[in-house]
Order: C-alpha cells, then sequence, then structure tokens
C-alpha cells in the first residue's frame, strides 16, 4: 500500500535527504513557473521540510503556504535523476503537520466530501443555492466578482442530486466487473456514469455496483490524513473482493491500484482492450474534440494513449491533444477547493488553447480537472462542453 501513515520523522527527513538539489525539478514544476519562488519549487519544498525536521524552521503561516500550494501533480518525479518519491514526501510531511494538531477543522471538510451522505449534503446545499435565488442575488450584487466566492459560485452549478445507484446486468457465461462510482463523482458526474452504463450494456458486458465500496482515499491521504485514507482502501477492498474494479475517474484508478488486493483499471483501457467493442459498430462523428490529459493519467496511471485509441474507434472524429498537457491544470483533487485563485491561474493557458481551437468539446479522464475546466470556460464565456470519453462512445454507439 502507498501508506505514508507510519513514516517518522526520522524515515521523512531519510526521503528528503536523497534530494541531491540538482533543480531539474523546476522547470516542470507549475507552481515554480508560476511565481518563480524557490520555496514554490520541489527543491524549495523539500528544503523546508528538511529544515522544518531537522528543528532549523519552525511551521509558520508562510510554511504551511509554500507546501499547500504544492499540487502533488508529480511532474517532478518524472524527471527526478535521484527518484525522490517526492509524493509520498509531500504526503508524509503533511500527515506529520495534521498530527501536530494542525488542520482539524479541514479534516471534518475532506470526511464530509468522502462519504456518501457528505456528497448528498453538498448537493443538497448547491441545488438549494441556485434554485431559492441566492445564486441569482449574488450575481446582481456582483459579489461573484470575488475570486474566492466566484470560483465557489461557478462550481455550485456542478452539483446534480446523486441518482439510484445503475442495477447490476448479467451476461451469459461472463465474469463481471465492479463498476467504482468514487464519491464527489455521484453528484458532478452523473452524465458519465449513465453513459459508462449504457456503453457496458451495448457492448453486454456484465457489470456489478458493489453497494459497500466508498471514496479511494486521494483527498484524505493528500491533505495529511493518510490512516483514514488507508481504511477506505481496505473498505473498497472487501467491497470489490474477486471483481476487477473498472474506474472513470483517473486519479481514483491510481488511488485504488496503491492496494495490493484491488485490481483497477480505467475505462478507456478497458474498452479499447475490449473485443465486444472491437465487434462492435460505431457511428461516425465529423467532429473535432481536443483531449486534456490529466497529470494522474500522465504521471501516475501513464496510459493516456488508451484515451486516443478509444477515440480513434469513432470514424470521422478528429482528435487533437490539448497544448500544454504538460502542465497541471490546477484542478488537482481538493486543490481548486482550497487554492481556487492559483488554480484559475494555471487553468488560464488552457482555457486561451481551448478559445483558439474552438473544439466541439473537450474530453477529460479525470473528475476534478473535468469540474474545474468546465467552470472555466463558463467563466470565460465559452459554451464548450467538458465530457468524458466514454460519453462521446455512448452516444456513437447508440
Amino acid at each position: 500500500m502507498n501508506d505514508t501513515s507510519g513514516l517518522s520523522p526520522v524515515a521523512l527527513l531519510r526521503l528528503a535527504d536523497q534530494c541531491v538539489k540538482c533543480g531539474y525539478c523546476l522547470p516542470v514544476c507549475p507552481t515554480f513557473r508560476l511565481y518563480r519562488d524557490e520555496a514554490d519549487s520541489p527543491r524549495g519544498r523539500i528544503a523546508l521540510i528538511q529544515g522544518w525536521l531537522g528543528g532549523a524552521l519552525s511551521p509558520t503561516p508562510r510554511f504551511d503556504a509554500h507546501l499547500d500550494r504544492c499540487l502533488e501533480c508529480r511532474a517532478c518525479e518524472q524527471v527526478c535523476p535521484s527518484r525522490v518519491r517526492f509524493g509520498a514526501l509531500m504526503d508524509g510531511a503533511r500527515a506529520l503537520r495534521a498530527a501536530h494538531g494542525r488542520g482539524r477543522l479541514a479534516r471534518g471538510f475532506w470526511h464530509l466530501l468522502s462519504t456518501a451522505r457528505g456528497v448528498v449534503a453538498l448537493a443538497a446545499v448547491a441545488t438549494l443555492y441556485r434554485r431559492t435565488g441566492v445564486a441569482w442575488l449574488v450575481e446582481r450584487l456582483g459579489i461573484a466578482r470575488f475570486p474566492r466566492l466566484a470560483f465557489w459560485h461557478e462550481l455550485s452549478a456542478a452539483w446534480r442530486w446523486p441518482p439510484a445507484r445503475p442495477m447490476s446486468v448479467s451476461a451469459a457465461g461472463a465474469s463481471p466487473v465492479g463498476l467504482f462510482l468514487g464519491c464527489v463523482a455521484r453528484a458532478t458526474h452523473t452524465d458519465t456514469i449513465a453513459a459508462l452504463v449504457r456503453v457496458l450494456e451495448r457492448l453486454g458486458i456484465a457489470y456489478v455496483v458493489p453497494p459497500t465500496q466508498t471514496c479511494c482515499g486521494g483527498l484524505l491521504r493528500h491533505n495529511g490524513w493518510p490512516r483514514a485514507a488507508e481504511a477506505q482502501l481496505v473498505r473498497n477492498a472487501a467491497a470489490f473482493a474477486g471483481l476487477r474494479a473498472l474506474g472513470f475517474a483517473s486519479a481514483c484508478v491510481a488511488e485504488l491500484n496503491a492496494h495490493p488486493a484491488l485490481q483497477a483499471v480505467e475505462i478507456c483501457r478497458f474498452l479499447r482492450d475490449s473485443p465486444q467493442l472491437a465487434a462492435a459498430t460505431v457511428r461516425p462523428l465529423r467532429a473535432r474534440v481536443v483531449v486534456h490529459e490529466p497529470c494522474s493519467h500522465r504521471h501516475l496511471l501513464r496510459d493516456t494513449a488508451a484515451v486516443y485509441d478509444l477515440l480513434a474507434r469513432i470514424p470521422e472524429l478528429e482528435v487533437q491533444p490539448l497544448p500544454g498537457n504538460d502542465q497541471c491544470c490546477g484542478a488537482a483533487g481538493g486543490y481548486l477547493l482550497t487554492q481556487p485563485e492559483t488554480a484559475v491561474r494555471l487553468a488560464a493557458d488552457k482555457i486561451a488553447a481551448v478559445r483558439a481551437l474552438q473544439p466541439a468539446c473537450l474530453v477529460t479522464t479525470n473528475t476534478g480537472c473535468a469540474i474545474h475546466l468546465a467552470v472555466q470556460l463558463r467563466a470565460a464565456g465559452l459554451n464548450i462542453p467538458v465530457l468524458h470519453p466514454v460519453e462521446l462512445l455512448a452516444r456513437q454507439l447508440e
């Protein structure tokens, strides 16, 4: 398991000491490129952690800000000649910080997002905000001009009331796959879930939806609560026992695969390799789509080719990668909620690229990225939908 909860300060310091301060990470770090501050680079953050664990530095709000501004996109790990496990180091540092009593209020927030009841509650709040006229009043008063409030205001449009869990479907002589639906995605990506179910049923692929599944634990792990994250993984391992877990969010699939008893596969790879799709007739679609490659798909699953291969099954579809796919869009799990100003700035180049290309839609395989980019496209006045690749496939299979 990707367990950082047991890392002592000595073990964390040993991990940090693997960094030779070469600086190869600086050009690929989104926050360093944005702020040009050494403390907002992987090398700088490692130095801060070393100073803290070695007793030379005391945690301050400024210290916390530099650690919290890290996206954990893991781009630095791809270029590090010393193979520093920066993601594990950052998770461990945040966990140690939380263990010292800082961030207890935040724990309640991340736990709320990581439970079915919490997602339903937030969906209810977002629905009331929109339907009772409060959102209209906010727009009329101009309060939405404030960046942080404007972000939450736009984000509320992404939440929907979670639908009933889809029924299981069997196929003669076939072993079912288990659908992993996640937590927040149940309320923000209802169309994606419906499209996934339609594709599997159209292709005759048996599936079940384990009722005891829960959040993958990523939100908890990356915000300082690894033991709670491990508990989520253990619960999912039991829920998917004997099943191949099929997920549509690349970050969730990567997190599930951290548990040795979980065999998770991303939906684009699964469908791309399925004989049922190879034998199916897919209607042509004369349109251009642009593919956003999430950091979780590029750096953790390392399988973005599956997305392009799947889309290539749609005749006449013009597929183009989004310029700047090597840089994080700013969503980064819960980052778009805790660091909205930075998240908006990191998405600016991508929105400009979409504006220039004017595609029929933007596709991505990560739910957080999809929400973030959809919000930013709306804020920029662009009526370009953000879809999961399986949504396009579902339309053309029908």
